[in-house]
């Protein structure tokens, strides 16, 4: 295969941004799934929905509304402003904050699948072992919900790997800081040059496969464990 310097440069971009996102979301997304986990609050159907929006709204629509909040009149361009910190559209930074925003339900939802799972049984053993809230988070709940916390993992990194839409709305097409692996396809796809759209985008058909082929052959089987 014959990659142009681009190319390594917008998987690497593309790499790194995923990689990021998929740590920040799990610091983020395992509280927000335990809570839509557990909780018996009336506000849960409402959380639940603003997580899942973005398996349902286009890419465009998010990534325009993300635009506007990011810009210097939104409550987000505003913020950084009055921090001292560069705007955000147009910089790696702010393809971080919106691939956050557009990965989140691929983290929460597996996770919030793993915690219900659990049930309140080992909860409880644990506090009749005098165990606290938080030991027995970490002790009891996320050791048997570990298989979420992977597939929770591999979907973000994958899903925020495969962005575009978003991406090109909030950082545009700048070389070696906002241009990622599939606007580069696009890039190359729009100037003809298809014998390198094709190898970069074999490399992604690849790395597609193989992020779902350890998906399911890493999920455990219940007839086993039966």
């Amino acid at each position: 295969m014959h990659f142009v310097e681009g190319d390594f440069q917008a998987i690497w971009l593309t790499a790194r941004l995923a990689g990021i996102v998929t740590l920040v979301l799990l610091v983020l997304g395992t509280p927000a799934a335990w809570w839509l986990a557990r909780t018996g609050s009336r506000w849960k159907g409402l959380i639940g929905a603003v997580v899942a929006l973005p398996l349902v709204l286009p890419p465009s629509v998010l990534g325009f509304y993300l635009l506007l909040a990011m810009g210097p009149n939104g409550p987000m361009g505003k913020l950084t402003r009055h921090l001292g910190i560069s705007p955000l559209p147009f910089t790696f930074e702010g393809l971080v904050v919106a691939s956050i925003f557009y990965s989140l339900p691929f983290m929460v939802q597996p996770l919030q699948n793993a915690f219900e799972a659990i049930g309140d049984r080992p909860l409880e053993v644990a506090a009749t072992l005098r165990a606290s809230k938080l030991d027995s988070f970490f002790t009891v709940a996320v050791p048997i919900a570990f298989p979420g916390f992977l597939t929770a993992s591999i979907l973000t990194f994958a899903h925020t790997v495969g962005e575009f839409g978003v991406v090109l709305m909030i950082g545009g097409n700048i070389p070696a800081l906002t241009r990622v692996a599939s606007v580069q396809i696009y890039d190359h796809v729009e100037a003809m040059e298809y014998s390198q759209a094709h190898h970069l985008s074999a490399v992604m058909l690849g790395f597609s496969f193989l992020v779902l082929f350890a998906l399911y052959a890493l999920r455990p089987d219940p007839r086993r464990r039966g």
